[in-house]
């Protein structure tokens, strides 16, 4: 297993079942915005991507 991230969740509001809100990834001082649960899964996991390439 690679190094650990870390992520805050801020949940702006609920629509159609899902969250959106906004991540940000505290390692890199990065905030994005996320309009499904879906979504915010894929940018934690993009982000898990990019920082192991990048080591």
């Amino acid at each position: 297993m690679g190094k650990k991230e870390t992520f805050i969740i801020h949940i702006i509001s609920q629509e159609n079942s899902t969250w959106q809100g906004q991540l940000t990834w505290v390692n890199r001082e990065e905030t994005m915005s996320f309009r499904s649960f879906l979504e915010l899964v894929k940018l934690m996991d993009n982000a898990v991507v990019l920082d192991e390439a990048t080591e």
